[in-house]
């Protein structure tokens, strides 16, 4: 028993340990939330899922009784609290079976069984949880806290629970012998340290114990208070090691996207909610039940937080994710800062155009970039534009014919009711004449010349303007380069993270993009399937199936992917003569729309469906043909590299 100041200490620590409690629930759903986004078609994601619900049930409940002070609400939150218990070995079993096939060593059918025959087991426990077998009566009075009676199925449950996780700690032992990386050992060290938070710190330990926590109070809270700090920080551990299974992003993104997770999430919520209970205890110590200075803390608490995380993730992404390749990175996150984009490029543009027309009283004027010989329109200003539509084919004919791509002094042609200065980029050498990247034109008046200021203000303008056509073309190379790169740098990222445990295995299978992926890049090529960039630069030219099919093409890789394309579509088409009823539906949809190269209100009207049905439609068929062509692809790594493929 306590009395006088050592109550108020103890009634602190209790505060304490139920904000930590309810911290902890906060952090596991968060962290459940956050398998779900980015990893869940991974198994062992899915396991540590389950795990993560069970852990949250347990601590929802845990807090929400803490803070009751009904004996129905704390019976009912109680038993709440053994729903998340109950599943709890049964989802470790599942998470270490998981991690074993992971690692290389998948069950030959044994495990499996027992996975789910655990699961039926704890559905049976569940059943007798719910007729009031497994747990007695609430003993409201008990000290310190309530707790529900021991039955002798509770003993059962209880070396139920024993076992399992024995079983389950052998296993992870298994496939921690089983990874042969130095990453992937230390992050199975990781999983291994953090899997003992939710399997030690879910047990209510309370059933065996009370007498002894009931005479030392301040040893029993300590306890807890220590416990759940431990349970977060190894919750934290497990769900780090969890999140590189599945993903092929590289170890500083999943690194910084857990972080910043973290961060926004449990830590703001927890603290939010810490200092709402504080400034809610204080008042009611001084007598005030409720104050307007609750909200207003934890809404300041959150914007602070929110605020600190804003200023200094930039800094400790360097500090902590980007090692020795700070500099490379910082560079390319610099580069995505400073990026030109369309938007970017019209608005300036826009503003050096206004400033030629102030400078020459002009009524409109418009930017067009030279690209691969032709010139597109890029901006143009005024109340009366240059049209989109207009032949600007004839005024590249005039710079051409007026020597204008030789002239270094960008002088001033006349096309129409414009004048016409051509945009250039100085060469290289001094033999060599400069490049030509675009013209700026200018609406004029009959009669009108420039006068000698107005020619020197223009020069600075057509130099900013040049500039910036420039920095575009750059940029346009750069982003083909990465356009090219990005398939085998995808590949690169995939073999990476299946070596991480399972290096054999994982580093001599063929390793094919995700499905998704394969969907858009299909999307495209239809797109573009009688010519266009979207099917002559596709990453699935890079496919096996295309190279080996090419052969019979002459080497023509754009014709032997229209030619898989069309058999692929031809997969989905139903035995018989082309109806137009629902079973043609997909087949219809492909061949109408992108093979006759019809309009979408057009294939609507035919198909008697809405536009937006279609759409839907249409991209369930873009699925098929995507896994029609990766069953190619399967097919073709199986036969080995320089035989021919048949796409039909």
């Amino acid at each position: 028993m306590v009395s006088g100041w050592s109550q108020q200490v103890l009634a602190g620590i209790v505060t304490v340990n139920q904000i930590l409690t309810a911290g902890i629930a906060i952090l596991a759903f968060s962290l459940f939330l956050y398998a779900l986004s980015f990893n869940l078609r991974d198994r062992v994601a899915r396991s540590f899922a389950i795990i993560l619900l069970c852990v949250v049930v347990v601590f929802t409940a845990e807090a929400l009784e803490s803070s009751s002070r009904s004996p129905q609400f704390i019976d009912l939150f109680l038993r709440l609290e053994w729903v998340g218990i109950i599943f709890l070995p049964a989802a470790y079993l599942h998470f270490s079976d998981a991690l074993l096939v992971t690692t290389g060593q998948p069950s030959r059918g044994r495990r499996r069984l027992a996975v789910r025959l655990m699961y039926v087991l704890a559905a049976g426990f569940l059943l007798l949880f719910a007729f009031g077998y497994l747990l007695g009566p609430l003993k409201a009075d008990a000290q310190p806290v309530p707790h529900l009676q021991r039955t002798p199925w509770t003993e059962a449950f209880t070396l139920c629970y024993a076992l399992t996780m024995i079983w389950a700690w052998i296993n992870f032992g298994r496939a921690y012998r089983r990874t042969l990386t130095r990453s992937g050992r230390r992050r199975m060290a990781y999983l291994l340290a953090g899997a003992t938070a939710p399997a030690l710190g879910s047990f209510p330990y309370l059933l065996y114990g009370s007498s002894l926590a009931a005479r030392h109070p301040f040893l029993f809270w300590g306890t807890a208070v220590l416990s759940n700090v431990v349970v977060g920080a190894l919750l934290v551990v497990m769900a780090y090691a969890v999140a590189f299974f599945g993903v092929s992003w590289p170890d500083r993104v999943v690194r910084s996207r857990l972080f910043k997770w973290i961060l926004r999430g449990p830590v703001t919520a927890s603290v939010a909610l810490g200092v709402m209970t504080i400034v809610r205890r204080v008042g009611e110590y001084f007598g005030v039940v409720y104050s307007g200075a609750v909200p207003a803390a934890m809404v300041a608490t959150v914007l602070l937080i929110e605020h600190t995380i804003t200023l200094a993730s930039p800094l400790w992404e360097r500090l902590i994710f980007y090692g020795r390749d700070r500099t490379d990175l910082a560079l390319l996150q610099s580069l995505q800062d400073r990026l030109i984009t369309q938007g970017d490029l019209r608005q300036f543009l826009e503003a050096v155009l206004a400033a030629v027309r102030d400078h020459l009283q002009s009524s409109s004027a418009f930017v067009a970039a030279l690209d691969d010989g032709e010139l597109s329109l890029v901006v143009a200003t005024g109340p009366s534009p240059l049209s989109p539509d207009a032949n600007l084919s004839e005024a590249l004919q005039v710079i051409h014919h007026n020597n204008g791509n030789g002239n270094a002094h960008q002088e001033a042609y006349i096309w129409g009711d414009y004048w016409l200065f051509p945009l250039t980029q100085p060469a290289e050498t001094e033999d060599a004449p400069p490049t030509l990247l675009g013209i700026l034109g200018v609406a004029r008046h009959q009669q009108q010349t420039l006068m000698r200021e107005q020619r020197q203000a223009l020069d600075i303008l057509l130099r900013r303007a040049s500039q910036a056509l420039r920095d575009r073309r750059l940029q346009q190379r750069l982003f083909r380069s990465l356009e090219d790169l990005r398939p085998q740098m995808d590949m690169f990222q995939r073999l990476r993270a299946v070596g991480r445990y399972d290096s054999k295995a994982g580093l001599l299978q063929e390793t094919l993009p995700p499905e998704a992926d394969i969907a858009t890049w299909v999307k495209d090529a239809l797109t573009h399937y009688w010519g266009g960039p979207k099917l002559t630069q596709n990453p699935l030219l890079q496919f096996q199936v295309v190279q080996q099919t090419s052969q019979q093409y002459d080497g023509n890789l754009a014709n032997a992917l229209r030619a898989i394309l069309r058999a692929a579509v031809d997969t989905i088409r139903p035995a018989g003569e082309r109806r137009f009823t629902g079973e043609w539906i997909l087949y219809n949809i492909l061949e109408m729309k992108f093979i006759e190269g019809r309009k979408v209100r057009e294939v609507a009207g035919r198909l008697a469906m809405s536009e937006a049905d279609l759409y839907r439609k249409q991209r369930v068929a873009i699925e098929e043909v995507a896994r029609a062509i990766l069953a190619m692809e399967q097919r073709a790594g199986s036969k080995g590299n320089g035989k021919e493929v048949n796409p039909g």
